[in-house]
């Protein structure tokens, strides 16, 4: 593999992994909530859409999974978030593990052994980029990325709702005493980390695994190293942490021979050690904001 081939299959899943980090810090600005079940949730969306390609085409098939997985969001929030709305963060944190376990051997049931398809129209087709062959899913996971980012930015900057969950995240006891309906901010906002996860799941499935396994939900973990790396409350960091967890593992990955003398299996845990490296220096993560505590 060529180092500009490498570059673009880094890019794909850096943009991936963005995608669900991002959802994981608009929870955290929004609600103040570590969703541990999120890997799940994107395995939710994936299956969703695996299930109805036939009926209703992959992309039909694939909006279906989108909205399942945002209402699955809205309903965990409804019924359990907000009845505990009060308890401490790492009681909130355990409790989103519960429901990935719940979530994840429901999954695990239904899928089996069996290795899902999702069909998608581009296959595996390559084009020609520059003298480099690509394959078409990693360009569409890249595309998609930058429209979805896009019209994220601009509805999080332009709508009533990003102005009210960016006052939220600044000061949430404020943003109550002014009015704002935090039941109905908290509900778009899980229901919108609920399709990013989903939208990254079907992604993800196609490029670069070759369909959908249970092991999916495993993207919550490099989703939340590049949220670490970028900061847990910085929706620019999210973005940021994502393509350099994606970058960094696809570079280890391709050079891993000439790594060797590093120790086997160095693609998997470098991001980690990345993250490792950028919390040492700067706790905060690349772009979060320094909390200083007054005594």
């Amino acid at each position: 593999m060529t180092l500009s081939s490498t570059l673009i299959t880094g890019l794909s899943l850096g943009c991936t992994y963005a995608l669900v980090a991002l959802g994981i810090v608009i929870l955290y600005k929004g609600s103040e909530v570590l969703n541990l079940s999120h890997g799940s949730v994107a395995v939710l969306g994936a299956y969703v859409t695996a299930r109805l390609a036939d009926t209703l085409g992959f992309l039909g098939a694939a909006v279906a999974g989108v909205l399942a997985a945002g209402l699955f969001a809205v309903l965990v929030e409804r019924l359990l978030i907000r009845r505990l709305a009060n308890a401490p963060v790492v009681s909130l944190a355990i409790m989103t593990i519960g429901i990935e376990v719940i979530l994840q051997t429901e999954l695990t049931r239904r899928i089996g052994i069996d290795i899902l398809q999702l069909d998608q129209p581009w296959g595996t087709d390559s084009v020609d980029v520059l003298g480099t062959v690509v394959p078409v899913n990693r360009l569409v996971t890249i595309g998609v990325t930058v429209v979805v980012v896009a019209a994220f930015v601009a509805v999080l900057r332009l709508s009533d709702w990003g102005v009210s969950m960016r006052a939220v995240a600044e000061d949430r006891e404020v943003a109550e005493l002014v009015g704002l309906r935090l039941g109905r901010i908290a509900v778009v906002t899980w229901a919108t980390a609920g399709a990013l996860a989903a939208l990254a799941g079907v992604l993800l499935t196609g490029a670069p695994s070759a369909g959908l396994t249970p092991a999916l939900s495993l993207v919550v973990l490099r989703a939340f190293a590049a949220a670490l790396i970028g900061g847990l409350d910085s929706v620019a960091g999210a973005l940021v942490g994502g393509l350099v967890v994606g970058m960094v593992e696809a570079v280890v990955t391709t050079y891993q021979e000439q790594l060797s003398f590093l120790g086997l299996g160095l693609s998997d845990v470098a991001a980690f050690l990345v993250m490792f490296v950028v919390l040492l220096v700067r706790p905060q993560g690349l772009f979060g904001r320094k909390v200083v505590a007054r005594v």
